[in-house]
């Protein structure tokens, strides 16, 4: 979770905010980035004193002009933010003055549950970045909504590569279209299938494996990393495309179509699961199985 001061620079926003090292050039101040929850224990403690150090003259904190969060941290390793911790969050960025900007690049469009993965804590942001699953049909776009008192650009200053992409909207479009009742019922069908499985995972291998993430957008932390990174290899070779995060890419992510069939989902989780036991079986390291 990062907060922007109300110094930021528009232009660099967007990229300095991430905390992977990779993403942040290190040219701007003005970022004040707070522990996520349970990040080493944190939770609602750390925001009482956020806000309490922002709102005092002598507390060293600039004026806040937003809070920028993921409910679920994506590339940060699936973890799950509470509701209590959103509320939290929400009353404090009210209290200051500040924007809250949900990031839903990754969790929205029903991947975690809801259309909007802040649905859940009944939060009412001022701004949502949506892109990626918005597009429909794999194809590049991204939207930015906002409360309608916070529109004071003029038509086409805020612009970008994936806008103005006429055919992504068309796709975009015919995909909101497919939100039913019956589509979400069997998005709940296979979050539940996906859960399951990370459960009987977490329970085979309860030291070296925790069941992570919500929704259709789950995976399995591993207690050392490059046996994650193995089993996306040998992953790899089984026809089964899968990628790591979290900070030491140590959480095995599993994000598959929501509409996947069921059957094909049931088998590449069974075929996955062999690739784990294979791989904690083996004697063979990482090293080794890349030189092979």
């Amino acid at each position: 979770m990062s907060t922007f001061l109300r110094s930021m620079n528009r232009k660099f926003a967007p990229i300095v905010v991430d905390c992977q090292p990779f993403w942040r050039p290190g040219l701007l101040n003005g970022i004040t980035r707070l522990p996520y929850d349970g990040y080493f224990g944190a939770g609602l403690a750390e925001i009482e004193r956020f806000e309490r150090m922002a709102g005092d003259p002598s507390g060293g904190i600039d004026p806040v002009a937003a809070i920028i969060v993921e409910t679920v941290q994506g590339e940060g390793g699936l973890n799950v933010a509470s509701t209590e911790w959103l509320i939290g969050l929400a009353d404090a960025a009210k209290r200051l003055g500040a924007l809250l900007i949900v990031d839903e690049i990754q969790t929205g469009c029903g991947r975690t549950g809801p259309f909007f993965s802040f649905e859940r804590a009944g939060l009412q942001p001022d701004i949502v970045c949506l892109a990626k699953s918005i597009g429909g049909y794999g194809l590049p776009m991204s939207l930015l909504l906002l409360q309608p008192e916070h529109d004071v650009w003029s038509p086409g200053e805020h612009n970008g590569t994936f806008r103005g992409n006429s055919l992504a909207f068309v796709t975009a479009a015919a995909a909101l279209d497919l939100w039913t009742n019956d589509f979400v019922a069997g998005v709940e069908r296979r979050s539940l299938l996906l859960a399951d499985w990370g459960r009987s995972m977490s329970v085979r291998y309860p030291d070296r494996l925790s069941a992570m993430g919500i929704g259709m957008m789950r995976g399995l932390e591993f207690a050392q990393s490059a046996e994650a990174a193995h089993v996306a290899e040998c992953a790899a070779r089984d026809r089964i495309v899968i990628e790591c995060c979290g900070p030491r890419d140590e959480v095995l992510k599993i994000m598959a179509p929501l509409n996947i069939e069921l059957d094909l989902f049931s088998s590449a989780l069974e075929r996955l699961g062999r690739t784990i036991d294979a791989v904690f079986e083996s004697k063979k390291s990482p090293s080794a199985f890349r030189a092979k």
